[in-house]
C-alpha cells in the first residue's frame, strides 16, 4: 500500500440495516433500504454496507438483490462465515465482503471475530470469495493477535471494532475511553504495517468520530445506526453530510497541525 493511499480523503460507508429494522417492525415495504442507499449516495457516501443476518432480522435477501442491482457506489456485504452466506455472496459478487461474528441472541454485533482460534477454517472460507473478486474484510477487535491472524489467512482488509471506545465515551468512563482510543491508534498502525487496509466502525457518533477519523492509517469508516437514528430528527441526507463534514475536518491539515 502506498502512503498516498491512506493520507487522503477518508471514505464513508453508510450502513442501512436499521432502515430495514424500522420497516420490519411493522411489515410491508416502507421505509425502503434501497431508497435510503440512494439518498446516502447523493449525500456523498463512498459505499453502502448491509448485513444479511442468518435470522433476517433487518436486511432481507430481496434487499441484497435490489442493492446489488442498483447501487452506483460499492456494496459492502456483511455476513457470518456460514455456507449459506458464502453462496449468497458468490452469487452477487459484491465489491467487498466483511466477515463478522454473529449470535442469534445479540442485539447487535458484539465484539470482533475470533480469527486466531479458527484460522484454518476461515482461510478456506474466504478463498473462494477472494477468487470471485470480492475484497475480503475481517471485523475484529483492536488486538495484535487477531490482526496477525487476519493477515495470515489472506484477508485484504481489517475493520477495527470501535464499540468499546464509543461505549466508554457515552458512559462517561473517560480514562477507559482514552485507553481504548490509544489501542485503536496503535493497532491501526500495526495493521497498516502488515500491508492490510484498515477500516473502523461500530457505534460511532458525531461526538466520537473525529479522533478515529484522524488516524492516518484508517481509510474507511462504516457508520449506520447513529445516522439512521439522527435522520429521524434532521433527515438522512443532513445526518450523513454532517458526518462527512466532521470526518473531513478531522483529516484537514489544520486538524493535523
Amino acid at each position: 500500500m502506498q502512503d498516498a493511499d491512506f493520507v487522503g480523503r477518508l471514505r464513508l460507508g453508510v450502513n442501512i440495516d436499521h432502515v430495514a429494522t424500522v420497516r420490519n417492525a411493522r411489515g410491508g415495504a416502507v421505509p425502503d433500504p434501497l431508497r435510503a442507499a440512494r439518498i446516502a449516495e447523493a449525500a456523498g457516501c463512498d459505499g453502502i454496507t448491509a448485513h444479511l443476518r442468518e435470522d433476517r432480522r433487518h436486511i432481507s435477501d430481496a434487499d441484497i438483490e435490489a442493492l446489488a442491482a442498483n447501487l452506483s457506489v460499492p456494496l459492502n456485504f456483511e455476513m457470518a462465515a456460514t455456507e449459506e452466506m458464502q453462496r449468497i455472496a458468490l452469487r452477487h459478487r459484491p465489491h467487498a465482503v466483511c466477515i463478522v461474528p454473529e449470535k442469534r441472541e445479540e442485539r447487535t454485533t458484539e465484539g470482533g471475530l475470533e480469527v486466531a482460534k479458527d484460522e484454518n477454517r476461515l482461510a478456506h472460507f474466504i478463498a473462494p470469495l477472494r477468487d470471485a473478486g470480492c475484497r475480503v474484510s475481517i471485523f475484529i477487535a483492536a488486538d495484535r493477535r487477531q490482526i496477525e491472524a487476519a493477515h495470515r489467512i489472506g484477508a485484504a482488509v481489517i475493520e477495527l471494532h470501535t464499540g468499546a471506545y464509543c461505549d466508554a465515551h457515552s458512559e462517561g468512563r473517560f480514562d477507559e475511553r482514552d485507553a481504548e482510543l490509544e489501542r485503536l491508534r496503535e493497532m491501526a498502525a500495526f495493521g497498516h504495517s502488515l500491508g492490510l487496509e484498515v477500516h473502523a466502525g461500530h457505534g460511532l457518533t458525531y461526538d466520537t468520530v473525529k479522533p478515529v477519523a484522524a488516524f492516518p492509517e484508517v481509510v474507511e469508516l462504516n457508520i449506520g445506526h447513529f445516522l439512521v437514528g439522527e435522520a429521524i430528527f434532521v433527515g438522512l441526507d443532513a445526518s450523513i453530510r454532517e458526518m462527512r463534514r466532521l470526518m473531513d475536518e478531522a483529516r484537514s491539515p489544520a486538524s493535523a497541525a
